[in-house]
């Protein structure tokens, strides 16, 4: 495990590479990054966005989704996986909102996930986002790069959120879930990480011990 003066070092040189970092799903509103993210699910940003901004045109709040209804924003969405039960989720979600907020996205975790298509790290990545909340949202990213690096040696996304909170220092809570799903999208990728390109790659658990392992190899070709 990374010890603690590595942890604070490590988010130090993020925040150097990248001050201030963002999610990459095209949003206007805590209402309009919901429905990103539910349709973000077993799907890219990238393919999100490209769906996304014509559908806003039409339906940009509860009232409008609702209006639209479920066969018209299956037509908007249909590209993406699992369109049927997202655009459920999404019309369904909309009408709770409607009927029991006033149409505005909850600033609460607990009611976030009772909505259909929210779950724990939508949930978060919501209350981050819109609402500048100190949370983490785990998906495949974060939990591949923080148990590579050694902030945490985790086997289910929960674990792994509950090891980061104890471990980011608190003045890098915030910006800690995008710089890592960054770090994963483009540099730390799933089947062949860019290590030589990496810039954190002295602080990485997983870099060094194959470091070692290349060493080793070519001391026995020899």
């Amino acid at each position: 495990m990374l010890p603690n003066d590595q942890v604070e070092k490590l988010f130090i040189r993020f925040s150097e590479l990248n001050i201030k970092p963002t999610i990459e799903l095209t949003y206007s509103s805590p209402y309009t990054l919901l429905v990103a993210v539910i349709l973000s699910a077993q799907a890219t940003d990238k393919m999100v966005n490209k769906i996304t901004p014509e559908l806003f045109l039409v339906a940009k709040n509860p009232q409008e989704m609702v209006k639209l209804g479920e066969i018209e924003l299956k037509q908007y969405i249909k590209s993406i996986n699992y369109c049927n039960n997202k655009a459920k989720n999404i019309i369904a979600t909309s009408k709770i909102l409607l009927e029991k907020y006033d149409g505005r996205v909850p600033e609460s975790f607990e009611i976030l996930t009772s909505l259909p298509g929210i779950g724990r790290k939508s949930a978060n990545v919501i209350l981050n986002t819109a609402y500048e909340h100190a949370t983490i949202g785990v998906d495949t990213h974060v939990f591949r790069v923080s148990n590579r690096l050694g902030l945490c040696n985790t086997s289910k996304p929960h674990d792994t959120e509950k090891e980061l909170m104890k471990k980011v220092p608190i003045q890098f809570l915030q910006n800690a879930h995008h710089w890592l799903v960054l770090h994963g999208r483009y540099v730390c990728k799933a089947r062949k990480p860019l290590c030589d390109e990496c810039k954190i790659s002295e602080f990485c658990h997983y870099y060094k011990i194959n470091s070692v392992n290349e060493t080793f190899d070519s001391h026995k070709q020899k």
